[in-house]
Parts: structure tokens; sequence; C-alpha cells
């Protein structure tokens, strides 16, 4: 399958946030990145059910919501209602992993498990046949504009082994730190979806951004 690029909305410019989806409107991203921050999980505050509401009023692109917060089970029809597409909730924050994933997928969205550098591929084992998407933290969760972690890149290649194990259908989604110096690497380990903020809000041309990372 062809690399998805998804830009995550966390870098961009929230005083011309519609204009900067209505670029991504126009590029080659198939979906948008949105990062949802309770400041308790992760040292951080982000977007909340009306920022997320408008998004989906301004694009008809793939709404990838990465859940950073406690007590998510208790929003899941929320979220649904709120535009999302896809759920993905934190392996490290989950009490009854199984139940929240048939949840979400009740829901009617796509279902992810997120992990954080420290967290080893194993743990999902058992899990990896019911999920739609693994994202790989390749940063500490919290902050864009970090550094991408190396070992991350053994990491991806282990998930991709354990995806063909057990048959699973799962996409590996890596965030963090990934822009035009690692994607070959990252791509050439196993990733199906790149999430890039800095990278692509940053750059001077950022649809060309996006094009190049595809490619």
């Amino acid at each position: 399958m062809s690399i998805i690029i998804a830009p995550s909305l966390l870098s961009a410019n929230f005083l011309n946030l519609e204009k900067d989806i209505e670029m991504l409107n126009q590029s080659q991203a198939k979906w948008i990145h949105v990062d949802v921050m309770d400041g308790v999980f992760v040292p951080n505050i982000s977007f909340g059910f009306p920022v997320l509401k408008a998004v989906r009023k301004a694009t008809k692109k793939y709404l990838d919501v990465h859940l950073m917060i406690h007590h998510y089970d208790n929003f899941i029809d929320e979220f649904k209602a709120a535009g999302a597409d896809g759920l993905t909730v934190h392996f490290e924050n989950s009490i009854h992993l199984h139940r929240t994933i048939q949840a979400i997928k009740k829901a009617g969205m796509k279902a992810g498990v997120a992990m954080n550098p420290h967290t080893p591929v194993n743990v999902i084992s058992e899990m990896i046949f019911d999920l739609d998407l693994v994202l790989i933290m390749s940063v500490n969760p919290g902050f864009g504009g970090q550094k991408f972690i190396e070992n991350t890149i053994s990491k991806i290649a282990e998930c991709k082994q354990l995806i063909e194990q057990k048959k699973s259908s799962a996409l590996i989604e890596v965030d963090g730190g990934v822009d035009l110096s690692n994607c070959k690497k990252i791509i050439a380990a196993g990733a199906n979806v790149l999430v890039a903020g800095n990278a692509v809000f940053g750059s001077a041309n950022p649809m060309q951004t996006i094009s190049e990372l595809k490619q």
C-alpha cells in the first residue's frame, strides 16, 4: 500500500487553522492527525471537542485522533459524534484494553493502540489481531518538535514482524520527529503512516514537503 501522511494539527497555526486545513485538503495527505491531551497523562493541554467538531466541518479527510488523556472510556461516543474516524488510546493508560478497543469499533471508528518509547512491542501481542492501527511514539508524548529516538527503527521492524506472524491487518503509524531526513528508514522498517508536524507546518512549502514525505 502507499504511504499515508498524517500532518499533526499540533504544529499548525492556531490563528489560521482554517487556512492550514484548506492547505491539507489540497495536499496529498490522506489523514489529519489530532492530538488530544489533558495535562495529566502528558504534561500539555491541547484540543477538545469544539475544535475537533470545527475541524470536521472543514475537511473530508480521515481524522486520526490520538488520545493522551485519562478516563477516555467515558468519551468514546462523544469523539465519534465530534467527527473522529479513528481513535487511538495508549497502552500505558489502559485497564481493560480489549473492552476499550471493542467499544471504539462498536461506535463506528477504527481502533488503535499507542505505545510510548519505553513500552516493548510484545505487550500488544494478544491484541494485535483486533487492532486497526499501532501507533509507535518516536518521542516522549506531549510536545511537538522533539528529536526522533533512533531505537524506534528496530521497534517498527519488530512490530511489523508481529503483525505478519499474527496475520493482522493493522497499520503501523509513527509519531514524533518524523521528517525528510529519516522518513526513508522509517518506511523501510515497516511503517505505513507517518505523522509529521513541524516537518510540514514549519516548511516553506508544506504541500511539497507532504509530497516528498509520501514519495
